[in-house]
């Protein structure tokens, strides 16, 4: 991160990121899978984006479903995805490295992988860089105490509408009810982005991911929010 990018993170969040970077033991093509092709991939400057129709963002994308399906459907965006948990980016590595080439298969030429906290890349990517963000089923950090870790929170919404571009659009999924009203409370108290109330059904253009997947198996209501930063 940019000596720029710090000096304006915000005080109300910590600096500090929370949640798995690591889980059980990696397998040996997981392990080829980080140190060899995650670096050929990794994200370093917009250069990759160049001739792009447009540039989206997704912040935490788990498994990788939504990202690749984003991807597929959409050939001639660019887009970077965001993921600490070395499980999670193994499974997108895995889909789009073939096995025995973790060295030197090519990467798709309009995506590219951020393994570090997200906020980070938002405070230094150029202002209006972004077409699209999204943020498909976050850590919901259930308790009080732990507001301040959630990614959608009152000192994120300028830093993220900084990247956005005017118009820019704003996804969030959540199957959970305390932070499904977080969302409502944090979106409610600002006026840089507007929306409809949320969709409880998934909206046509939105691929499926396997946390939806698990909250429909277990019974919860996952909601669905669109918002679009004001000019």
């Amino acid at each position: 991160m940019s000596d720029d990018a710090d000096d304006d993170w915000p005080e109300g969040i910590p600096h500090r990121l929370y949640g798995r970077r690591r889980g059980k033991k990696l397998r040996p093509r997981q392990e080829r899978l980080l140190s060899e092709a995650l670096p050929r991939i990794r994200f370093t400057d917009l250069d990759f984006a160049a001739g792009a129709q447009a540039l989206w963002f997704e912040v935490g994308f788990g498994g990788g479903e939504h990202t690749l399906a984003q991807l597929r459907a959409n050939p001639g965006t660019a887009i970077i995805a965001s993921e600490v948990y070395e499980h999670g980016l193994c499974s997108l590595l895995t889909e789009i490295i073939p096995e025995g080439e973790e060295a030197t298969a090519p990467p798709p030429p309009l995506l590219r992988l951020w393994p570090e906290d997200a906020r980070e890349l938002l405070l230094a990517l150029p202002e209006a860089s972004l077409d699209r963000l999204f943020l498909m089923f976050p850590d919901p950090w259930p308790k009080t105490r732990h507001a301040k870790r959630r990614f959608v929170h009152p000192e994120m919404i300028p830093i993220v509408a900084r990247a956005l571009k005017p118009g820019g659009i704003w996804r969030v999924a959540s199957d959970d009810p305390t932070y499904q009203a977080w969302v409502s409370e944090v979106f409610g108290a600002q006026s840089i982005f507007t929306g409809a109330p949320p969709a409880t059904t998934r909206p046509e253009g939105w691929p499926p991911t396997r946390y939806e997947a698990k909250a429909l198996a277990a019974g919860r209501q996952p909601l669905y929010w669109e918002w679009r930063r004001g000019g």
